[in-house]
């Protein structure tokens, strides 16, 4: 008998319990990708769309079997190989679940979690060597109560100092999850223990660490009527949350992805605008939230009833392009799927969507379920947990520009021993290349497998922006015997070899953003991304200046400068060299406020606040009686405190606009210059206002 999902989702309130979390599926007749493995992946995805907004504590998967497994010859021209096969746990799945990601550490092995296997069945973190030789980091619950977590789900993330970040999302002293820091070496401790109140409960991602860094986390929608959370935690265990979300801006987030522009933006699986009020509708958001956690939706997705996707899952992911990437699990167009195969869309930061392919089930894949990786090539790969050539999972590349290419079909050897439904996201090793893991069932297929493309082994930029003098963290191979480490322009670095997968370097004076280059004793490596270089502004001279005139701003890593900021308006600057830049200030600048300089790298502000000195050019008519209403031209008049003739003031005046000011002759006025005074100074006319009788 084969079944498959439908949208129909029940909760059992009578037999929710410890091992039974409350969710039933209704079947229907098969369907277009009604096999073992569609419905498979079905089921496991259904419950984790939805496992946050009912579960304070997931057990058990669902699992559906199936009476037959496809078989075929593989036919791919890039390099698939299985590497290790997962063993079942005692919950009759291999534990590697979706959202599980994979992480390099500075030992070069690749690390992650296992939902349910260790020395307690209550999941670990593990380490995977590039040849499939695992082992066990930590065991969770050897605590008495399990106050260490049980059940971690979303692997683990690399920090900068060399530790592994994490959540559990069972155990801790609530029995609502965990969040933790465990070393390589398999010290574990406990940063955070969840008790479903206003910290929320149950995460299931790992943790970021930022580029500002700072670790950030979210964590799924609860019983409590939370709708999921972005929190910050530090390594000793201080904990804030920064959003809650409200179901409107988004339900159950995934991880957001730490921008270039210095803001994290982010996926929701759940949630929308007011027409996607219910979670039959399944929509989903994409959101931007600034590292203090005010959040701006960006896109309502509109689930079943448009064409732009449905449930976007997996972390966002910023293209060379500075744009987003991603993919919905279910909606498109495509009709062979009951509610959409799926689809990928770009995003630009200012909330631009565009559909750049539409999963169709066959050939091409359905259901991509882990978001997508960013290659060197800066090509997107992903896979799908379901549809392909043997209906069991499709491993593709796209571009930017949304040409698919599908890679390798899963279960394309007897007896599916190469994997089926991945549902865990790529990564791409310093190597060149491609690891990640297909889930299986209960009849196996679970497996760590890599995918060589072809691209070129790489430095790995742990840190990647920063100021001068910065510790610059690098990832690779082969750099015992490293002989040089030099930025985009060619400038030198002083390094420091910690081991032959690991490096450190001190950013140069002089260095501009752009890639790395690590020289070894076997060739050169490339960043896999560019390095900005932050300004710095140290002073400015002089402090007070009129318009017209220039400015001359000193700092570090100014020679990229593309803008320059002046009161508030854009001026026209010189790049005299990294040190130094000449600007002019514009037109409408107004004083008191800081000047910025933009440069590939971000953006410096200076301390000092350049005061803006009004100027007269002229006025009309140049002579009169009292009474007379004379025009004043010039810069910088906006707030102008008092206007006078011959140093006696008027008693009418208005501010036209910052370059014109109409003022009426007092009594008492005499023959003289005409003064204006704004909170920048005070300017005087070159020639005098002559008072007639």
């Amino acid at each position: 008998m084969r079944i498959v999902m439908t949208q129909n989702i029940h909760l059992d309130t009578a037999t929710r319990g410890k091992e039974n979390p409350g969710l039933r599926s209704k079947a229907s007749p098969a369907g277009p990708l009604a096999d073992q493995a569609g419905s498979l992946s079905q089921v496991r995805r259904l419950e984790f769309h939805l496992r946050g907004a009912y579960m304070k504590h997931h057990r058990n998967l669902l699992s559906v079997i199936a009476a037959e497994l496809l078989f075929a010859v593989a036919a791919s021209a890039q390099t698939y190989t299985p590497l290790y096969t997962y063993p079942q746990t005692n919950r009759n799945n291999t534990g590697i679940l979706p959202p599980d990601a994979m992480s390099q550490g500075q030992d070069g092995t690749l690390y992650s979690t296992d939902a349910y296997n260790g020395a307690h069945n209550l999941g670990s973190v593990f380490k995977m060597t590039t040849a499939g030789v695992p082992a066990t980091v930590y065991s969770f619950c050897p605590q008495t109560g399990c106050l260490d977590g049980t059940d971690p789900m979303g692997g683990v993330a690399l920090g900068f100092d060399g530790n592994l970040y994490g959540t559990a999302q069972g155990g801790g002293k609530h029995a609502a999850g965990t969040v933790f820091k465990v070393t390589p070496t398999g010290t574990l401790t406990t940063l955070w223990t969840f008790a479903n109140g206003t910290d929320d409960s149950v995460p299931i991602f790992p943790l970021l660490q930022a580029q500002d860094g700072n670790l950030y986390g979210v964590s799924l929608a609860q019983y409590n009527g939370q709708y999921g959370a972005f929190f910050k935690v530090s390594s000793t265990g201080v904990f804030s949350v920064l959003h809650d979300f409200t179901f409107t801006d988004g339900s159950n987030p995934n991880l957001p992805t730490w921008s270039t522009d210095g803001n994290l933006y982010g996926t929701a699986v759940l949630g929308g605008s007011p027409a996607c009020a219910g979670y039959q509708y399944r929509c989903g958001v994409v959101y931007k939230l600034t590292p203090n956690g005010k959040e701006t939706v960006l896109w309502n997705f509109k689930g079943f009833y448009g064409n732009d996707g449905a449930l976007p899952e997996g972390v966002l992911v910023q293209g060379y392009d500075r744009n987003y990437y991603g993919a919905t699990r279910e909606g498109g167009n495509s009709a062979n799927c009951g509610g959409g195969c799926g689809a990928v869309f770009k995003i630009t930061p200012a909330g631009v969507l565009t559909i750049l392919h539409n999963f169709t089930g066959h050939p091409d894949g359905a259901y991509p379920d882990t978001g997508l990786t960013l290659g060197t090539d800066g090509n997107f790969y992903g896979v799908t947990s379901a549809g392909g050539k043997f209906n069991a999972g499709a491993l593709f590349k796209i571009t930017p520009a949304g040409t698919e290419t599908i890679l390798y079909d899963y279960c394309a050897v007897r007896g599916c021993t190469d994997g089926f439904n991945p549902e865990t996201p790529l990564v791409q090793h310093t190597n060149g290349k491609f690891y990640g893991n297909t889930t299986g069932s209960s009849l196996g297929g679970g497996v760590f497998y890599s995918m060589d493309v072809g691209l070129k082994p790489f430095a790995g930029l742990v840190t990647w922006t920063g100021k001068v003098g910065k510790t610059v963290e690098i990832l690779g191979q082969g750099f015992n015997g490293a002989t040089s480490v030099s930025f985009f322009n060619g400038v030198s670095a002083t390094f420091h070899i910690v081991s032959d997968t690991y490096l450190t370097a001190t950013l140069p004076t002089g260095a501009l953003t752009g890639t790395v280059t690590v020289t070894t004793l076997t060739g050169t490596l490339k960043s896999n991304r560019q390095y900005l270089v932050i300004p710095q502004i140290k002073s400015f001279t002089p402090t007070s200046r009129s318009v017209g005139t220039s400015v001359v701003i000193t700092g570090v890593s100014l020679r990229q400068t593309t803008k320059v900021i002046i009161g508030g308006k854009t001026a026209s600057f010189t790049v005299n060299s990294d040190t130094q830049v000449t600007a002019t200030v514009p037109a409408g600048a107004k004083t008191g406020q800081a000047i910025s300089i933009t440069t590939a790298g971000g953006t410096a502000t200076s301390s000092g606040k350049l005061v803006v000195v009004p100027a007269i050019s002229g006025f009309s008519p140049t002579s009169g009686p009292v009474g007379t209403s004379v025009t004043i031209t010039g810069n910088s008049f906006t707030g102008a405190t008092s206007v006078t003739f011959g140093g006696v003031a008027a008693t009418s005046y208005q501010v036209v606009s910052d370059t014109k000011v109409t003022a009426t002759v007092p009594t008492g006025a005499v023959t003289g210059p005409i003064a204006i005074t704004t909170p920048g100074g005070t300017a005087k006319s070159a020639t005098s206002f002559t008072v007639t009788p």
